[in-house]
Parts: structure tokens; C-alpha cells; sequence
């Protein structure tokens, strides 16, 4: 009969030793390797294989290592776990490092007994990267089971990727391109959504009521919500901009929030978008009270701290530090943001040829207005949508203008005003609405007919002739902003309102920068997934030359979702946006956390003597820019604000032509000027209630020192970044690659280096062309390990979780742990070192522990087996201990030898202090009941339950450990004696402090 073994228990199995997890039933086995993860999980049948009792051996005194054994092997170890002890069940297994700042999100979540927040962190803090680790946290833990992300489709490729390079959550894409495909994969009757327990649903794939109303019949009990704002609308909400669409997807929202038991996490940048309303409704979805609540009260803004959180990059700049509320700086993070944009409008003006065609433009257009008005409202709307089309063509390019002017209007298939407006706004506004991005950057059209106009006909051919530097004088001073940034270093991205734009900008530009510039174009013509492989092949093309330079054309299919940081550094806005929003957007691709420039260069390119952009950049941009100065956070334009600026340079362009003053603007009657002056109003409220946003309700429900305690305990448990580079360092130098050490003048001030590998042994070799890429390890290329936990392809975050860096913790422990590997092996088990850090005899011990954990939630109880590593030290002889505290035990790592130990006492040293191992057990197994206790009071302590209705979060909560526990290391520490001094350090019967 096979033997009954408890969960946590240590077994040997198919050559290796295991550990036995609680999911084990009779007769069956689930095992996880020793210091594997969960994707190493196996089901072992005890009565078809050998399964037996495994008992840790004990170290070898023959296997000395030297110094830096103990701190190797104690790192290598603990970046090796995937299962840790600790509250945070998901930071053990993931991909990214978070900021201490991104745990406070994370700890609100786990103080709920169902999560329901709205996080909305200024854009670039890492939105994706707090809702992913609540994410993994909860799917960690048991609470939720099944996940659905909600995004528009040109953020759908990213969120997929986010989730499984950087927390292992691989989620199947739903989009109107893939549903078929998934569906022709269904079982009869099987929903989509049980199907596949983790999805990325696209906006427009629920737009089909079948699809909806599965959707939410089969709603996951966890749902991500990006871009939230853009979910529900304010309640006076009117015009195209504000369509059936929001509607729909606010009704959507009502009924995926009404299950008081899904967790929901709204996300978005811009929780107002300008109404009061729209907040309230965002926030009546996280809570229905929330809607009604008074935030005015103490106690109202007490209520909505508890599932709000907004920060401003200076919020996090600095985190952890005295003015937080903390004893002192020692665990200050510095984020390092760019410092500032520096930002400049450069003008152009028209050449006479492109001038003269402008005006006849404007001419046709004006006719074309008057005429139409006196047809009917649809005829005069239909060449309302056509004209605004018309001139911002003509204005962003020759080729977007010759493809305008020979196209035939959207909105002119329209039956009705309503629908002329429906159809053409879209095409010719810039909405915020990032939804409304794919597929807006065609250039629209201005015919009424698929015959066309003469006169457009005729102006098409014109502009057609205008092609090249030579009558486009904004393509000529494109080249001229370029070449200066390229000379400063820059990477930057020319932003297009058009794909002919785009193209256009490409062909000339070809050839134009220098030998070392290297162009692509990305426009909507290119899928998502396209898109991001184009972007990829121009960021790796001739990447190991530092004078190569990239320039990116794209089209605002690029400027929200993804994230360009890592490639490029500044942005010139080719087309001017009648938005400034969108700008906003544009540059934050680049302006962002991990971008390596301290200052980010943005260019504004406008025509002075178009009689359109020098109106809209005085009126809309100052207006944006001067809110942002005062307010220091950057408030969305409403699309209605935008648009009704911008229909009044339109009409008043009609009227007056170029030459008309700038005074004239605001001369067009009581009726506009009323119009200018409720906009005003509303964006002056906007902006107010913005900033009583961020600070009234500022993120208060979570202390810093309470996000400092948890720091410090991950740190204690996990290991911190300073001993994951000196590890690194150290394990590389030490398995023969060669080390290139920068000097320590980055922005964040730390030292970054990077390594050729080529030298090492196999396995080395092998663990990283896995995680990097095989070949930069086949051609021996440098591979930089960067300080910071944003990198780009190819590099190595010098962080725990990175997967380069567990390549080669993997490969130093189990080098370690057999003798016999052949090659280098920078860690030991045993060590002897004679050093002045201490005054009597003093032995270390790297010990390893098992806990078994009980778990609550609301699904029941979860049993877990989880491991942790600790120092324990003590004075003398393992018969008379007298043991060290915590701190004086990590403090033995620092010891460094001071004169070489004789080889036969190093010998009797440790092999004495390994037979006394013994006598030890008693301590070394009440230090791991006190450790469970104070693992119990974390677990506690930040699921905080002070409520009686959130009492079930701990009730039933236990850490047991599970005995015995694995002794791996043991280093004897010897006093320096006056006599050891003249030891000379050649001689054979020593051994030297690389080598005790």
C-alpha cells in the first residue's frame, strides 16, 4: 500500500524532489518541483510510479565555496519562487517589478470582499500594469476564475500582450475579425465566453446584439474595463459625438455591474471628460450609492476613497519619502519620468502655387455652403461635413487634398440631416474618444456625386502638381525639424491626420535624413498586429549601431494604445489636431514611464497664413495649454467644446476668407459669441472639477506607511533590486561572460552593464537564448541588463522577476545543488571564511521553509503550499548556541575574508558544525512556528477587515508550517586571530578566501 503523504510534504519522483500540493487525492499525487512554478505542476499516479519519502541532503564538507556562496545561493533561491508565503500571492509569479506606488490600487482591492474600483492615474503612471496585478491576485487566490478585458480595438493587441508577457494570463482575442474563427471551435450551445476562461473583448464586437446579449449572460466574474470614460455618457449628452454608441455601451455596463458579485475595475485617465454627470454615472457602475453620495460631506469622500484612486506623476515621483509621513527616506522610490516636455509651434507658410489653390478652395467651398443652404437642411449639411472635409485635406497635405477632392463624401449617401452628421462627423472631427480611432484616419471626401465636380476635379489635378519640397513648404520644413532632432539624438514620430499624408511623408522623406535615418510609415491600411510588427522591425533594424536613428510616420491609428517609449523620444505634430486631446495622446506614446530621455521634444507644426491652424492653435491649444500650467494635470477637451470652435473658424473662414483678422473670429454675431462664452464656461467648470477631483478626493484610503510595511516585508521575503544586480553581476563574471560595466550617469542614477555570454556553459546559454532570443546568444551579442524594469526587446530587467534574470538563478541554484555540474559554479553550500566581522566563532544557515496555507473566499476555503528562504546565525558551537537576531544575521553576507583559512581547519570547521546540525532542529523549527505567525498577522493586516459585513476575508484564514524544513546552506564565519596574519597565502595548506 503506497504511503499517505500530507500537502507540503517533500517526495522524490522521475529523478527530482517534489513537493506535494493540497490538490492531491487517493491514489493521485500533484506535485510541484522543488522551487518551480506553477506551470511545472505534474499529476503523479504512486501505483504506476516509484514515489518515495525525500529527505534533503545534507551539504558536503568536501564542496567548500568561497565568501560570496551564502548571498549567491540565498538570491538564486528566492528569485527561483513561484509560490511564496507572503500576502501577495500573485508578486512571486509575475513578469514586472511594481512600483511601490502601484501596490496601493492592489491593497484597496484586497480589503473588499468583491473589488470594485475605478482607477484613474494620470496617463503613463501604469493603469495596465495595477489592474494586471489585481488581476493576477485574485485568479491567484481563488476569488475570481474566469477574466474579460473590455478595450477598443486598437488596445487589444497590447492588453494581450501585456498580460502574458508580463503576468502569464494568456487571454484569447475577441474581435470582429476573430469571432468567427472562434465560433466555428464551439461545442453546440457552448458560449464563447465559457469556452475561453480569459478574454480580450474589443467595443465593437458588442456592438452586435446577439454577441451582447451573450456577453452578459455569460459575463466572467472579473471584468476590466479600459477607457472607461468613454462608457458611459453625461446625462444632458447630445449629437453625433454622444451617439447610440455611448448609449449602448452604458446600458451594457449597468447590467454587468448590477451582479454585485463580479469584480469590476474601471479604468481611465480622464474620469470626468468635462460633466459632472458622466463622473457620476462612471461611478454609479463601481457602486449604485456612489452616484448619489455627497462628496462634499467627510464622510461621502470617505465612501469613494475606499474604490478611487487618482494620482498625478508628481503624486509618484518621489514615493515612500518624509513627506509622505515616513520616519525617514530609507525606502524612498524614485520614478523616472521624463523631467518635462519641451514643446515649440513652428510655422510655415504656403508657396504661391499652393496659396492660390487654397483660395480657390475656400472659394469653391463657400459657393458650395450657400448654394446648399438654400436646398434643404440635408443638402446643407451633407455640404457642411464635405467642405470641413475640403479644407483640413488641403491643409494636412497635396496628396490627402488630390485624394479628397476626388472622392466621394460620406455623408453624402445621408437621408436625412441627422444621418448627414452621423456619417460625417466622425471621418472630420477629432473625438477623444479613443474608440473612434480605427479607421478615421481615410482621407474623406468632398464629391457629391462618384462623377464629381468639374472644380474639384480641376483642383485635384492642381494639387496633384504640388508634390514634393518644392511647392510644399510644409513638407520642406518637416525635413528641417527633423534633421535637428536627428542631430540631437532624437527618434521621433511625425503624427499624420490622413493615410495619403502618411504615404506621401514616406516617399519624400526617403533618403532625405542621412544614411544612418531609418523610415516606416504605419497607418490604418495595417492591422493592429501588423502595425506593432512594423513598429518592431524599425526598432531592431541595425540595433547594435548607436548612431542609427528612427523616424515613425504614422496616423492617429498610433496615438492611443500603444506604447513607443522604448523607440522613440519625440513627437512632431504634423497635422494639427482640432482636438488637443489628441495631442495629448500623441505625445503620451512617448511621454511615459521607462522612456529613457529625461526630456521628451514635441514639435507643433501650423500653417500662419492658412486661415484655419493659427486660429484653432490661439483658441483651442492656448486655452488647453494655459489650464494644464495652472492646474499641473492635463484636462480632456469635451468633443462638443472642440467641435463648436472649430465649426466657427470653418464659418467664419467662409465668410472672410485667409486674409481675415483674428479679431474676426470672435465678431460673428451674439449668437457666437454667447456660444464662445458658454464654451468658456463649461471648460473653465471642466477644469475646476478636475482639480477638486484631484485633490478632495485624493487617494487617502491607503496610507503610505502601510504601502511602506508591506515594501518592506515583500523586499525581506523576495529580495530588493540592488541584490538582484549584485547577484547578476556577480554569476555572470563568475560563469565566464564578459562584463561591461557603465558608469552609474543615468537619470535614475543607478548602473546599468551589459554582458556577452558566449563563454559560459551550456546550460547558461541555453536558459537565456529561451528568454532572449536565440540569436543574440548564438552570435554572441552584447545583451544589456538595464536598472530599470522598463526595457526594450532583447534587454534584461535586473529585477527578480525577469525572466532573463531567473534563467540564471535557476542554473547557479542547481549548480549548487550538484557537485558534479561541470564548469563554474558561483554558489555553494558550505563555506568557511576567516574575517575580522566577528569576534567568536559564528555560523550561518540558509534555510528554507514550507508553509501550508488556508486561505478564505467567497468561493470557500483554498489550500495553498508556499515557500520562503531565511537567514538564521548563531554564536559558538551548535551545542551552545546563542542565536543572532534577524539583522545581524543578513549582516554576515557582507563578511568579507581577511587572511586565507587553512584548508584542513576549514575541513574540521565545517564538518563539526554539520554534525551538530541536529542539536539545531528544536530552534530551527520554532523559528518557522513565529514565522508562520507573523506570515498569519501580514495575511491579516492587509485584508484588514474591520467591518463585520468583510469579516468572511479572514475568517478561516491559517499558515501552518510544514516540518522539516531544508537546511541548503551552512557557512562558518572565524574570528581573525593575531597568529593567522603571517599564514602565507601560497601555500597549499590554505585555502584563500575565492576559495574557503
Amino acid at each position: 500500500m503506497s504511503p499517505t503523504y500530507t500537502a507540503g510534504s517533500l517526495v522524490n519522483a522521475r529523478g527530482r524532489e517534489w513537493v506535494v500540493l493540497p490538490e492531491s487525492a487517493s491514489g493521485m499525487l500533484v506535485l510541484r518541483p522543488l522551487g518551480g512554478g506553477e506551470d511545472d505542476v505534474a499529476a503523479v499516479f504512486p501505483s504506476f510510479e516509484e514515489v518515495r519519502p525525500a529527505q534533503f541532503a545534507a551539504p558536503s564538507p568536501s564542496d567548500l565555496g568561497d565568501q560570496r556562496a551564502a548571498g549567491l545561493l540565498r538570491t538564486a533561491l528566492r528569485i527561483g519562487f513561484r509560490s511564496g508565503a507572503g500576502p501577495f500571492r500573485a508578486l512571486a509569479s509575475i513578469a514586472v517589478e511594481p512600483r511601490a506606488y502601484q501596490l496601493v490600487p492592489l491593497l484597496m482591492a484586497l480589503r473588499q470582499r468583491t473589488v470594485r474600483l475605478l482607477i484613474s492615474d494620470d496617463v503613463g503612471i501604469g493603469k495596465t500594469v495595477e489592474a494586471g496585478l489585481i488581476v493576477k491576485e485574485l485568479l491567484a487566490q481563488g476569488e475570481a476564475s474566469r477574466l474579460a478585458v473590455l478595450c477598443s480595438p486598437s488596445l487589444a493587441e497590447q492588453w494581450q500582450g501585456e498580460l502574458r508577457e508580463k503576468f502569464g494570463i494568456d487571454a484569447e482575442l475577441v474581435l470582429a475579425s476573430t469571432v468567427s474563427r472562434l465560433e466555428r471551435g464551439l461545442e453546440l450551445g457552448q458560449s464563447l465566453f465559457d469556452r475561453h476562461p480569459f478574454t480580450i473583448i474589443s467595443t465593437d464586437f458588442i456592438k452586435s446584439t446577439r454577441h451582447r446579449e451573450d456577453f452578459v449572460r455569460h459575463c466572467p466574474d472579473l471584468v476590466v474595463v479600459d477607457e472607461a470614460h468613454t462608457c458611459v455618457a453625461a446625462d444632458d449628452a447630445q449629437g453625433p459625438a454622444t451617439s447610440s454608441t455611448s448609449q449602448l455601451r452604458f446600458e451594457l455596463m449597468k447590467r454587468v455591474a448590477a451582479d454585485e458579485d463580479r469584480h469590476l475595475l474601471l479604468l481611465t485617465a480622464t474620469p470626468h471628460s468635462g460633466k459632472e454627470s458622466a463622473f457620476r454615472n462612471l461611478l454609479g457602475l463601481v457602486r449604485p450609492d456612489l452616484a448619489t453620495v455627497d462628496l462634499e460631506s467627510p464622510a461621502g469622500r470617505a465612501r469613494l476613497a475606499e474604490h478611487f484612486v487618482a494620482r498625478k506623476r508628481a503624486d509618484v515621483r518621489q514615493y515612500l519619502t518624509k513627506e509622505d509621513g515616513l520616519a525617514d527616506d530609507s525606502l524612498v522610490e524614485r520614478t523616472a519620468f521624463p523631467s518635462d516636455r519641451w514643446t515649440k509651434d513652428e510655422p510655415y507658410k504656403l508657396t504661391p502655387a499652393y496659396r492660390a489653390l487654397l483660395d480657390d478652395a475656400i472659394a469653391y467651398a463657400a459657393d458650395r455652403v450657400e448654394t446648399a443652404g438654400l436646398q434643404g437642411k440635408r443638402e446643407a449639411r451633407i455640404a457642411w461635413w464635405s467642405v470641413i472635409a475640403l479644407l483640413r485635406s488641403m491643409v494636412s497635405s497635396p496628396a490627402a487634398a488630390a485624394s479628397t477632392l476626388k472622392t466621394r463624401s460620406e455623408s453624402a449617401a445621408a437621408r436625412t440631416a441627422v444621418e448627414a452628421d452621423a456619417l460625417g462627423a466622425p471621418l472630420t472631427r477629432d473625438s477623444s474618444d479613443s474608440d473612434r480611432l480605427e479607421g478615421m484616419d481615410v482621407a474623406p471626401g468632398a464629391a457629391e456625386s462618384e462623377q464629381g465636380d468639374p472644380r474639384l476635379r480641376e483642383l485635384a489635378a492642381r494639387a496633384a502638381e504640388l508634390h514634393g519640397p518644392t511647392s510644399d513648404a510644409k513638407l520642406k520644413d518637416l525635413t528641417k525639424h527633423l534633421k535637428s532632432l536627428i542631430a540631437d539624438d532624437y527618434s521621433p514620430i511625425v503624427f499624420c491626420r490622413y493615410i495619403p499624408t502618411a504615404e506621401y511623408l514616406a516617399t519624400h522623406l526617403e533618403k532625405k535624413l542621412g544614411a544612418k535615418t531609418r523610415i516606416a510609415a504605419v497607418t490604418g491600411t495595417l492591422s493592429p498586429q501588423q502595425r506593432l510588427e512594423r513598429i518592431e522591425k524599425l526598432a531592431a533594424e541595425d540595433a547594435d549601431d548607436p548612431a542609427v536613428r528612427r523616424v515613425l510616420i504614422a496616423t492617429d491609428c498610433l496615438s492611443e494604445g500603444v506604447n513607443l517609449q522604448h523607440a522613440f523620444d519625440a513627437v512632431i505634430h504634423y497635422d494639427l489636431a482640432w482636438n488637443p486631446t489628441r495631442h495629448d495622446q500623441r505625445e503620451g506614446r512617448v511621454d511615459r514611464y521607462g522612456q529613457k530621455r529625461d526630456q521628451v521634444r514635441v514639435i507643433t507644426m501650423f500653417g500662419e497664413d492658412n486661415g484655419i491652424d493659427g486660429k484653432v492653435l490661439e483658441v483651442l491649444f492656448a486655452k488647453h495649454r494655459q489650464i494644464k500650467k495652472d492646474l499641473g494635470i492635463s484636462v480632456s477637451v469635451p468633443d462638443e467644446t472642440a467641435s463648436g470652435v472649430t465649426d466657427a473658424v470653418v464659418e467664419w473662414l467662409l465668410l472672410h476668407g485667409r486674409q481675415g483678422t483674428q479679431e474676426g473670429l470672435f465678431e460673428l454675431g451674439d449668437g457666437h459669441q454667447e456660444s464662445f462664452d458658454r464654451i468658456e464656461r463649461e471648460w473653465n467648470s471642466a477644469a475646476e472639477r478636475e482639480q477638486t477631483s484631484r485633490s478632495k478626493y485624493a487617494q487617502r484610503a491607503i496610507h503610505p506607511e502601510e504601502v511602506a510595511r508591506e515594501v518592506t516585508a515583500v523586499r525581506a521575503a523576495l529580495g530588493g533590486s540592488e541584490e538582484v544586480r549584485d547577484f547578476v553581476l556577480e554569476a555572470l563574471r563568475d560563469l565566464d561572460a564578459q562584463v561591461r560595466t557603465a558608469t552609474p550617469t543615468g537619470r535614475d542614477g543607478s548602473g546599468d552593464f551589459a554582458a556577452q555570454v558566449g563563454g559560459t556553459p551550456a546550460g547558461v546559454r541555453d536558459g537565456l537564448a529561451a528568454v532572449l532570443g536565440g540569436r543574440i546568444v548564438e552570435e554572441d551579442r552584447e545583451i544589456p541588463f538595464r536598472t530599470s524594469p522598463a526595457i526594450g526587446r532583447g534587454e534584461a530587467a535586473l529585477v527578480r522577476t525577469d525572466p532573463a534574470v531567473g534563467a540564471l538563478a535557476s542554473y547557479v541554484l542547481d549548480s549548487a545543488l550538484d557537485a558534479n555540474t561541470p564548469g563554474p559554479r558561483p554558489a555553494r553550500r558550505c563555506g568557511v571564511v576567516t574575517t575580522d566581522a566577528v569576534t567568536i566563532r559564528t555560523t550561518l544557515l540558509l534555510v528554507r521553509y514550507r508553509f501550508h496555507l488556508t486561505l478564505p473566499s467567497r468561493t470557500g476555503e483554498r489550500q495553498i503550499v508556499a515557500e520562503d528562504a531565511r537567514l538564521l546565525a548563531f554564536e559558538g558551537l551548535p551545542s551552545r548556541a546563542r542565536w543572532l537576531d534577524d539583522d545581524a544575521a543578513a549582516a554576515l553576507l557582507g563578511a568579507r575574508a581577511t587572511t586565507n583559512t587553512h584548508e584542513q581547519l576549514a575541513r574540521n570547521q565545517i564538518t563539526r558544525t554539520l554534525d551538530g546540525l541536529p542539536e539545531l532542529t528544536d530552534h530551527i523549527a520554532e523559528y518557522g512556528v513565529t514565522l508562520a505567525a507573523d506570515l498569519d498577522a501580514s495575511h491579516r493586516r492587509v485584508r484588514k477587515a474591520d467591518t463585520s459585513d468583510r469579516a468572511e476575508i479572514v475568517r478561516g484564514l491559517k499558515v501552518v508550517p510544514q516540518e522539516p524544513s531544508d537546511v541548503l546552506g551552512v557557512y562558518v564565519y572565524l574570528p581573525q586571530q593575531p597568529a593567522a596574519v603571517s599564514a602565507s597565502p601560497s601555500s597549499s595548506s590554505t585555502v584563500t578566501g575565492a576559495e574557503a
